[in-house]
């Protein structure tokens, strides 16, 4: 018979993994404490973007075998319950808010039949399955608990939870990876990775993962500083070691740095849990990422100032992109955001377009003007700041918008645009880390 699951949150991660495990087949049941969310999601609608998400979900609703619920008792015939919360930045500090894990454990726990297995995806402190598991058993002795990390980029979600290019599962007991391989079962048989390990180095992966991604952005950063220095150009040197098999050429685009809901507070919230753990000293370097990342937002404004002027009152500036990434609606630490609400606050008149994230955007960031449509935000600029790589930008003609703003001229913050394109066009083009920018 096959297994029934629940998942437990239903956010970003809980949304997309309830609707992959039911495209696998699993009776799946969504559950979350919010009503307006349930009821949406219920309706085959998901209140964030993600491509291919609500096509998938209205599908698994149709087919009877996915539903979402309030009431957590119709969780209790299920076999494997997903604790999918989020778990962000306390307020005033770098650690990790575990309040919504933590209901989640001891709402479930009692529920879970014998037998039953509770899993954790959230990214969580290393130490934090332990004690759950601790917990799970003293208020139900027959239930066993395990961590599953989730590895999803936004905007491939699905295909990551479909085609996850490894799964790594920290169990205690036999049973527990016994259940886990029941559930993956499609993707071992197309020979996914299936690494074992205990809670605490299942928890270490997904943290250890995106503090390397985070070094690796950051450091092509800083060697775009030392190219604009000795006017070199940052995107021949990514591309050059790029070629080197221990380097490889992902993630050296040089620009603004990372940000939304994952990178930016994993790694503080790594760094809180080694110094509580008596090793700081082995991840202080994650606090120059932090700050390479950050000094890369200034390096834009400082390009604004001396295109433009050093008082920015009244300037126009049209920013071309607000999510943190292109195929995303998530605006969570967005640096194309905080750049935006920085130049507004200098004084200038600043305009924001975005394909899918302005509604986020506004949201957040009210006091920001926004516009859906690109010659809008363009007409009358002073400067164009490109901040987010969605394609559409990269299909503007730059000979067209020429005659929309004020003055003809672009910084590329993330260096994707044809320089030579818009340079042939007659407009003055600027990024990070490349020579001849004047």
């Amino acid at each position: 018979m096959a297994l029934k699951l629940s998942v437990i949150g239903t956010g970003y991660l809980g949304a997309t993994h309830a609707a992959c495990m039911s495209s696998l087949g699993f009776e799946v049941i969504g559950f979350d404490t919010e009503v307006s969310k349930i009821e949406l999601l219920s309706k085959g609608k998901v209140p964030f973007y993600e491509p291919g998400l609500e096509e998938l979900l209205s599908e698994q609703i149709r087919s009877g075998r996915l539903s979402f619920t309030t009431n957590i008792n119709d969780l209790a015939d299920c076999d494997v319950h997903f604790i999918c919360v989020g778990t962000p930045q306390v307020k005033g500090g770098n650690a990790a808010d575990l309040t919504y894990v933590n209901s989640a454990l001891e709402s479930i726990a009692k529920l879970v039949k014998a037998g039953g297995l509770v899993v954790g995806k959230s990214t969580v402190p290393v130490g934090t399955a332990t004690r759950l598991r601790s917990k799970l058993i003293e208020l139900n002795p027959k239930a066993d608990l395990a961590w599953n990390p989730e590895f999803l980029r936004e905007g491939f979600a699905v295909e990551d939870t479909l085609k996850p290019n490894r799964l790594v599962v920290g169990v205690v007991s036999d049973s527990a990876e016994k259940i886990l391989k029941e559930v993956y079962a499609s993707n071992l048989k197309e020979n996914t990775p299936w690494v074992r390990a205990d809670l605490p180095t299942s928890e270490l992966v997904k943290v250890a993962a995106n503090s390397f991604l985070a070094t690796k952005i950051s450091f092509i950063n800083a060697m775009a500083e030392i190219c604009e220095a000795a006017d070199g150009d940052v995107t021949v040197l990514a591309k050059a070691i790029g070629y080197d098999p221990r380097i490889g050429s992902r993630f050296l685009q040089a620009g603004i740095g990372f940000g939304g809901g994952c990178l930016p507070k994993d790694i503080r919230a790594f760094m809180a849990r080694a110094e509580e753990l008596g090793a700081k000293q082995a991840v202080e370097f994650l606090k120059e990422i932090d700050a390479i990342n950050l000094r890369a937002r200034q390096r834009i404004i400082e390009l604004v100032r001396k295109d433009l002027s050093d008082n920015l009152q009244g300037k126009k500036v049209a920013i071309l992109g607000a999510a943190f990434k292109p195929d995303s609606d998530d605006v969570r630490d967005s640096p194309a955001l905080d750049i935006a609400v920085q130049i507004q606050a200098a004084g200038a008149i600043v305009t924001v377009h975005d394909p899918k994230a302005i509604t986020n955007a506004q949201k957040r960031f009210p006091v920001l003007n926004f516009s859906t449509e690109i010659n809008d935000t363009l007409k009358d600029a002073e400067i164009v700041l490109h901040l987010t790589e969605w394609k559409i930008y990269r299909d503007i003609d730059p000979v067209k918008v020429k005659s929309l703003v004020k003055n003809a001229i672009m910084i590329d913050g993330r260096n994707a645009l044809d320089r030579q394109l818009w340079r042939s066009a007659g407009w003055k083009f600027r990024a990070l880390g490349r020579s001849n920018n004047e």
